[in-house]
């Protein structure tokens, strides 16, 4: 078959190749190019970096520089422009189900949400992001509550198995696409540092699926006491009471040194917790009478 290239980043990129490279007889990888993310634990750079060179494949920082390549090319994880290569041979694969959710980190908003159910897309690039022609796609259903670093291992499972059966269809030349559903079509905004702040406005059921949904490998929940910043990692819904002059942010009980925070609707605790910098555990300081901000 003619020969394939990827352009792969994280934990997702790294499931892809090891697949390919296991399950996938007479492929001849021309090249891999590698991404980095210094925003996350572990990009998994070094690792696709390692199975590259036990395997003999050329591989790039970032950038393919191997000149003219007429191959298909699979793009996971990607979130940089790839130029030069012909959009009709460029497989993107997204973490939604495609016309929803196109953009910025849509595995986290899905899981904030609370979708009953993720998935990913393989799709043809396109010049507006997101908008190229559907090849295939799986899903997964969700139980509540979920860590993100499970849903990116459920997920990562998804691509491994999309990308070796879009291979063995590119062997058979049986690739078939159809066009996305413009008026089913919704997105998912970048995010910032701003947007790892709780929104205490929020009910408590989507505050406990935001704390799982940007925790490790991402920066975790934060939020402000006095004048902290505290990472919250670990939260459980707690039942709600009637309360008369109901104030997001503040404490109504504390368990076991655990605060009971009021939400918009509902109520949190907080099983654990430490202060951004010094990643000291701040339990046992919380006073009863604080607002979280």
């Amino acid at each position: 078959m003619k020969n394939i290239g990827f352009y792969l980043l994280n934990e997702k990129g790294y499931t892809v190749l090891k697949a390919v490279l296991t399950r996938v007889k007479n492929i001849n990888i021309e090249f891999v190019a590698i991404g980095q993310d210094v925003e996350i634990e572990n990009d998994y750079s070094l690792e696709i970096k390692n199975l590259c060179e036990e395997n003999g494949i050329n591989y790039y920082w970032k950038n393919y520089q191997g000149g003219l390549f007429d191959g298909y090319v699979f793009a996971i994880g990607w979130r940089w422009m790839i130029n030069g290569m012909d959009n009709n041979k460029l497989i993107v694969l997204h973490d939604s189900l495609l016309p929803r959710y196109r953009g910025f980190n849509p595995l986290v908003s899905c899981l904030i949400n609370g979708e009953e159910y993720i998935g990913v897309t393989a799709l043809y690039a396109s010049d507006k992001y997101d908008r190229g022609n559907i090849i295939m796609q799986r899903a997964i259903s969700v139980t509540y509550p979920i860590k993100i670093k499970d849903a990116i291992a459920s997920i990562s499972i998804l691509y491994a198995d999309i990308v070796v059966e879009l291979i063995e269809e590119i062997k058979e030349a049986k690739l078939i696409a159809y066009a996305q559903d413009e008026e089913q079509a919704t997105y998912s905004l970048w995010r910032d540092e701003q947007d790892y702040y709780i929104d205490w406005e929020w009910d408590s059921h989507k505050i406990r699926n935001f704390v799982d949904a940007v925790g490790s490998p991402y920066k975790g929940a934060h939020t402000r006491m006095n004048d902290r910043i505290i990472v919250i990692t670990e939260v459980e819904i707690y039942p709600d009471v009637v309360i008369e002059n109901r104030t997001p942010g503040k404490i109504i009980f504390m368990e076991d040194s655990r605060p009971i925070v009021v939400c918009g609707k509902g109520l949190i605790k907080i099983i654990h917790a430490h202060e951004k910098v010094s990643k000291e555990d701040i339990l046992g300081e919380v006073r009863f009478r604080t607002r979280f901000i």
